[in-house]
């Protein structure tokens, strides 16, 4: 019997988001303003709650990591595709293939949990106000943030591993616009089988637990407002926890979108469209979800606005 050839492939072809070349231009344009928006927004926003004062607080401690893990998320993945809209293939080399795996799968796991760190400290903040700075010292707060970076780190590891490690077979074709595992397993000659269910899994887990956490907060926090007697003090309770209940509800609404599709319905294309916004869209909505609906950001933005031109005068 003949041997069945095992092949680690130079590169990858990634399909990319069309197979229409009149749509490439526009869609060049679109991603790169996409691309301006988010880099600047976020780190905007890492620049302000870092230099102003009245922004060292632990939500907007949150805020910082959320504004650098969505930064790094598109980083990982729209300078590739935005090469890709302009190249005749769209390739991908090996090790830049596992790379991107990696780093994408570490951002996106660190978002479920720094975004259920953030309606802990909502929670916190409007149920136990008096004990607030106590509960949400430094300390915590670092644990908050280090353990989901720890916990990200350490599954991209082992999924990246786990497939580059094994041997590629047969076509070398991506049925999408960056390195995904899912798209990944068709291609590995060996049984991919346990890589399936242990992404199943933890993909499972991951969206479920951090999702618990954000809706028991808010079940407690509703609680809390429904028992506050001043109508101003339920006005500020919500105005406090606004901007992460949009930013929650968009990103898990995208992503239980594509996990709940019926299997009839369930295709890479429709995979791809809410790829594209969990990875590109929220980014960028993100700071400006934070900046809009936010006074304190906006006075922030004025003080080191104002701050700075004094420093540029003298």
């Amino acid at each position: 019997m003949g041997q069945k050839n095992l092949t680690t492939p130079p590169v990858f072809i990634l399909l990319g988001l069309t197979r229409f070349p009149e749509l490439q231009l526009p869609l060049f344009g679109v991603f790169l303003s996409i691309y301006g928006i988010t880099a600047v927004g976020n780190l905007g926003m890492i620049a302000l709650t870092q230099l102003d004062s009245h922004l060292h607080t632990p939500m907007y401690f949150f805020i910082r990591h959320l504004a650098f893990i969505d930064l790094g998320n598109a980083t990982v993945i729209c300078p590739k595709m935005l090469i890709n809209f302009v190249v005749d293939q769209n390739t991908i080399s090996y090790h830049a293939c596992a790379t991107q795996l990696g780093f994408l799968l570490m951002f996106i796991i660190s978002e479920f949990f720094i975004l259920s760190a953030m309606a802990y400290d909502r929670y916190v903040a409007i149920c136990h106000p008096l004990l607030y700075s106590v509960i949400m010292s430094q300390r915590r707060c670092r644990v908050l943030v280090g353990v989901p970076y720890l916990y990200s780190t350490s599954l991209s590891l082992m999924f990246t591993i786990k497939i580059f490690t094994l041997h590629f077979c047969g076509s070398n074709v991506i049925s999408h616009f960056y390195c995904d595992d899912v798209p990944l397993l068709p291609m590995l000659c060996s049984n991919p089988q346990e890589i399936q269910l242990l992404i199943i899994f933890f993909s499972a887990f991951n969206l479920i637990s951090s999702l618990l956490v954000v809706l028991l907060s808010y079940v407690l926090i509703l609680l809390a407002i429904c028992r506050m007697r001043s109508a101003e003090g339920r006005k500020k309770a919500f105005s406090t926890c606004g901007s992460h209940l949009t930013v929650v509800v968009v990103f898990y609404g995208s992503l239980l979108f594509m996990y709940l599709q019926p299997e009839s319905a369930h295709s890479f294309e429709t995979d791809k469209i809410a790829s594209v916004f969990y990875t590109l869209v929220i980014p960028m909505l993100n700071p400006l979800i934070y900046s809009f609906r936010n006074k304190e950001v906006k006075n922030a933005f004025h003080r080191v606005f104002k701050n700075q031109c004094k420093l540029f005068n003298e």
